[in-house]
C-alpha cells in the first residue's frame, strides 16, 4: 500500500490525473483484504494489486476509464463467481470483493498531500469515504481523520462527527473496514456506507510471562485487532506451539526485551503491556522500566498481597507516586472472571475503558452517550 500511495502522490503532485481501485469488501475466500489497492497512473502504468491476479485484467480497464473522462464518478464494482456479469474473468479462489474505483486528482482529493505528510511521518491517519449508495449526496465525498482534527466533509455536520468518531476507534487498533449510517450520521442506520482505510500499524499488546492465562490474552489481543509478541525468559514455556495466536515468542529476560524495543522505537502511545508473570525477579524490573514509558495501558497480575509487595518493592527502586499510579494491579475489570478465558476478557475490557474512557458500570444503569470521543492515545 506504501508504494501505491508513493506513486499516487507523485502524479497527484505535478497535476496528473490517475484512476485508483480499492478493495472495501470481501466475502469467502477473497484473495486481498480490504484497503488492497490498485493505481492505474497517467501513462497506463499499473501499481499494485487488488485480487492477486484473478481480476486485475477487469479492474485495469475500469480504473482507465474513471480516470480518463473528467467527468467521471467513482464506480462501485463487485467481482466474484457469484457474480454472473464477472464470472468468465472471476475469482479463481471462489471469492467475492467489492471495488470502489476513483479519479484521484488535486481537485478530487485535495488532502492527500497531507495524508502522504502523516505516513511519511509515522503519524496515524485514516481516509473515509461514502461508497454506496451512488445516488446519495454523500457519495464519493471523503474525509481525512487525525487524532486532533479532521479535513473534509460529508455535507452533514451530524455525519462528520459521526465518521470521525468511529473512524478514530478503527485508527486507535490499525483497523481498516466499512461503517454504516443512516442518511444524516444516525448510527442506527444503514442506508450509507463509509469505507475506512486506516495509515497506522496495528497497535501492540505485549504479554510477559508464559502462563495458560497469557494464551487466552493472546488470543483476544489479536481478536481485537492487536500485534501481540508473548515474552518470558523461560524457552521450555515460551514456544510459538503454545501461543498460536501470537504474532511472536520471544525467550528474553521482559525487562531487557521491553528496553531494547523502546530503545528501537517500536513502543508508543497505543502499546499495552499485560504483566502475567507474578513473579518478583521478573516483574519487579520490568514494571520499573515500564511505568516510565508513555504507553497506553500497563496491567500485572497477581493477588492484593502480590500488589502490596509489588508496590513496596517500586517505592524501594525510586518510582513516584504518579509513576505507580499508572499501575492496574490486579489486573481486569471486576467480571467475577475464574478462567483464562474469562480473566482475558476483564483484562481486554479494561485496555477499551481506559482507551475510551469508559466507567465498567452496567449500561442499563446509566444514561446519557453510550460513545465517548476519546483520545487516539494515553
Amino acid at each position: 500500500m506504501r508504494d501505491v500511495l508513493d506513486d499516487l502522490f507523485r502524479g497527484w503532485a505535478s497535476g496528473a490525473v490517475a484512476g485508483v481501485a480499492t478493495v472495501v469488501r470481501t466475502w469467502q475466500s477473497a484473495p486481498r483484504r480490504p484497503g488492497a489497492s490498485m493505481l492505474v497512473a497517467p501513462d497506463g502504468e499499473a501499481v499494485g494489486s487488488v485480487s492477486g491476479g484473478c481480476v486485475e485484467g477487469a479492474v485495469y480497464e475500469l480504473a482507465t476509464d474513471v480516470a480518463a473522462d473528467p467527468g467521471a464518478r467513482p464506480v462501485l464494482q463487485r467481482y466474484g463467481v457469484s457474480d454472473d456479469d464477472a464470472y468468465a474473468i472471476g475469482l479463481t479462489c471462489g471469492g467475492i470483493i467489492e471495488v470502489f474505483v476513483e479519479q484521484v486528482s488535486r481537485e478530487t482529493f485535495p488532502q492527500l498531500g497531507e495524508v502522504v505528510a502523516a505516513v511519511r511521518a509515522g503519524r496515524p491517519v485514516a481516509v473515509a469515504t461514502c461508497i454506496a449508495p451512488a445516488d446519495s449526496p454523500r457519495f464519493g465525498h471523503r474525509m481525512v481523520v487525525h487524532g486532533d482534527g479532521t479535513a473534509g466533509t460529508f455535507g452533514s455536520a451530524r455525519l462528520d462527527a459521526a465518521v470521525a468518531d468511529d473512524a478514530r476507534g478503527l485508527l486507535a487498533a490499525g483497523r481498516t473496514g466499512m461503517l454504516h449510517y443512516g442518511p444524516d450520521g444516525e448510527r442506527r442506520g444503514d442506508e450509507l456506507a463509509v469505507f475506512v482505510n486506516s495509515y497506522a500499524p496495528p497497535a501492540r499488546m505485549i504479554v510477559f510471562g508464559a502462563i495458560d492465562f497469557a494464551a487466552a490474552v493472546a488470543r483476544i489481543g489479536s481478536f481485537m485487532g492487536y500485534h501481540v509478541t508473548v515474552c518470558d525468559a523461560r524457552a521450555v514455556f515460551a514456544t510459538p506451539k503454545r501461543f498460536p495466536s501470537a504474532d511472536e515468542v520471544v525467550v528474553e529476560w521482559p525487562h531487557r526485551y521491553l528496553e531494547g524495543e523502546a530503545s528501537a522505537q517500536r513502543i508508543d502511545g497505543r502499546t499495552v503491556l499485560c504483566v502475567l508473570t507474578h513473579d518478583p525477579k521478573f516483574d519487579v524490573p520490568l514494571l520499573e522500566l515500564a511505568l516510565r514509558l508513555p504507553v497506553a495501558y500497563i496491567g500485572a497480575m497477581g493477588s492484593r498481597r502480590t500488589h502490596d509487595d509489588r508496590l513496596a518493592r517500586l517505592r524501594e527502586d525510586g518510582l513516584t507516586e504518579a509513576e505507580l499510579g499508572r499501575l492496574r494491579s490486579p489486573i481486569g475489570l471486576d467480571l467475577g472472571a475464574r478462567t483464562p478465558e474469562e480473566t482475558a476478557v476483564s483484562i481486554a475490557a479494561e485496555i477499551v475503558a481506559l482507551r475510551w474512557g469508559g466507567t465498567g458500570a452496567v449500561l442499563s444503569d446509566t444514561a446519557g452517550p453510550i460513545h465517548r470521543a476519546g483520545p487516539l492515545g494515553h
